[in-house]
């Protein structure tokens, strides 16, 4: 192809458009609308119309028609290219960078036979010979399409390096795929989110230095109860890098082993130590032998998920503070410092703005924490403006609980039971959770019965009290404090919308927990300094 006398590197007008194309296509975020464009550019008149957001129900089997046709294009335009420059067609450096996009393309597609084996293989069986063989290929095609001589490209790839990277794509892809369900927006988003977890937003300079960093940055994920924090953290959790041995042909660590969760709410302050840091014999009461937590335990390319790191005592939120800043830690009793090599995922339902401003969760811990934060839709959220997505969701858990022959027919009846006797509206406070309860209880009594509270709510009782003339006036102002500090959960802004001073709040908000018996929360140390660290 020429263009003012100029010879150009691709061919034709629609293998260079093509290519621009396909360069976007490589480094995009797959579960994004955009990535669509991408294909529908790249693929002109042969693109095949699907749903925007790439989901389990609108592609169970996670591929897509345009992807075949998507493949062929892609060899026919790496071949026709690589011809030209081998007859010594000068190039451009973003022609050149365009050729290289399209090759990593290429590489991928021709790799990914042998890393679906490797996925689907749970718990993972050995596939040497395959893997082996796969790797000679990809070196001998690393070597066919970007080894010519006499042709500099812009970036330099190690074919180790670049192999692990394109087995970690297609095991997040996987994992996120199957761990993040919904067709709705919300939902695509989230499989975003949790992409650029892994990935960041830039892949080629993840590719080139952030491959075997990402590490270091500690995840947060924050949302309601039942949302599915955990199905994301594991899908983080298993689609860190691992590196490719080329000597022994294979993988240096198994993904599958690599993800140590821990509940911290379900456990008390010595056990949550002793399961995070190990203990020494003799630290504790019933510590009768050496024992590694799992921060010893974890290997440096595994993770450790803090399921409701919002309940953590001061105390403990000071010692994971320090193993976010040094990574070293000591076992409960002991003095010898070991040090940490995973990578930490968090998560809680709490709102840590809130605890930060009311002393109980550092701020100095929370800046750690925050360097990577992923928010998860409510089940509210993704149904709303979508009628179909119920639907689809209701399918996905009763393939689950009644198996697929039969899930159609519980999917039928679930729905129309929830649309006649708790409409479109319906909150679903529960969230996943309770959905999944829902289907159970239609599925085995025909009927779903959500809780519902028998006791007013303190504004009602206050009110009705208040009415029937029940109240002294200091009696009126405590409980009418307490109600307002209920919703705050904090003294100064109690006392600002009361227009009473603030120590007159806190007085009474503290006699009217004492006279209804409640515990007295230990105000007067954590509100002497509601802004400092703890």
């Amino acid at each position: 192809m020429t263009t003012n006398g100029i010879t150009m590197l691709f061919a034709t007008t629609e293998d260079r458009s093509g290519a621009g194309a396909i360069a976007r296509l490589v480094y995009c975020n797959p579960f994004l609308p955009e990535r669509m464009e991408c294909e529908r550019e790249a693929l002109g008149a042969e693109f095949a119309e699907s749903e925007a957001a790439w989901h389990f129900g609108a592609d169970p089997a996670g591929t897509r028609p345009n992807l075949a046709i998507l493949a062929r294009r892609v060899e026919e335009v790496a071949t026709r290219t690589r011809a030209r420059l081998s007859e010594g067609v000068a190039a451009t450096l973003p022609e050149l960078r365009a050729y290289e996009d399209v090759v990593m393309y290429l590489l991928y597609h021709r790799s990914r036979p042998v890393f679906e084996q490797l996925i689907l293989a749970h718990p993972r069986k050995p596939i040497p010979r395959e893997l082996a063989e796969a790797y000679d290929k990809f070196v001998a095609d690393v070597g066919h399409f970007l080894g010519m001589p006499g042709v500099t490209f812009p970036d330099d790839y190690d074919p180790p390096v670049l192999f692990a990277c394109f087995f970690q794509i297609r095991r997040a892809f996987a994992q996120i795929f199957n761990h993040i369900v919904g067709g709705s927006m919300p939902a695509a988003k989230l499989r975003a989110a949790a992409w650029q977890s892994i990935f960041t937003h830039d892949m080629r300079r993840y590719r080139r230095v952030m491959y075997d960093r990402m590490g270091d940055i500690t995840t947060l994920i924050t949302g309601p109860s039942g949302t599915g924090k955990e199905l994301v953290a594991r899908a983080i959790g298993h689609s860190r890098y691992i590196p490719f041995d080329p000597r022994k042909k294979e993988f240096t660590e198994d993904f599958a082993g690599s993800f140590h969760p821990l509940n911290l709410s379900a456990l008390s302050p010595t056990l949550i130590e002793s399961e995070l840091f190990g203990h020494r014999r003799g630290a504790f009461t019933g510590a009768l032998e050496d024992r590694a937590g799992w921060m010893e335990v974890c290997p440096p390319l595994g993770t450790v998920f803090l399921d409701e790191i919002g309940e953590l005592a001061p105390a403990i939120q000071v010692k994971l503070l320090l193993v976010l800043q040094t990574r070293a830690f000591q076992r409960l009793g002991d003095t010898a410092t070991r040090t940490f090599r995973g990578k930490i995922i968090a998560a809680t339902n709490r709102d840590l703005g809130q605890e930060m401003a009311d002393g109980e969760f550092r701020k100095d811990f929370y800046y750690r924490l925050c360097s990577d934060i992923i928010q998860t839709p409510s089940l509210r959220e993704q149904v709303a403006g979508s009628p179909r997505e119920m639907r689809s969701l209701i399918l996905f858990i009763a393939e689950r609980v009644a198996g697929e022959a039969e899930a159609e027919a519980v999917t039928a009846e679930v729905h129309d039971w929830v649309a006649e006797h708790l409409g479109d509206d319906y909150a679903w406070p529960g969230n996943f959770r309770e959905l999944e309860q829902c289907i159970r209880n239609v599925l085995i009594r025909r009927e779903y019965r959500p809780p519902q509270s028998t006791a007013s709510s303190p504004a009602a009782r206050l009110a009705e009290e208040l009415q029937g003339g029940q109240l002294t006036a200091e009696e009126l102002l405590r409980r009418y404090c307490a109600l307002v500090y209920a919703q705050t959960r904090n003294y100064e802004e109690t006392a600002r919308r009361l227009g009473l001073d603030r120590r007159t709040v806190k007085s009474k908000v503290h006699a009217h927990a004492a006279g209804d018996g409640a515990p007295a929360e230990a105000e007067s140390e954590r509100e002497a300094a509601p802004d400092s660290p703890r």
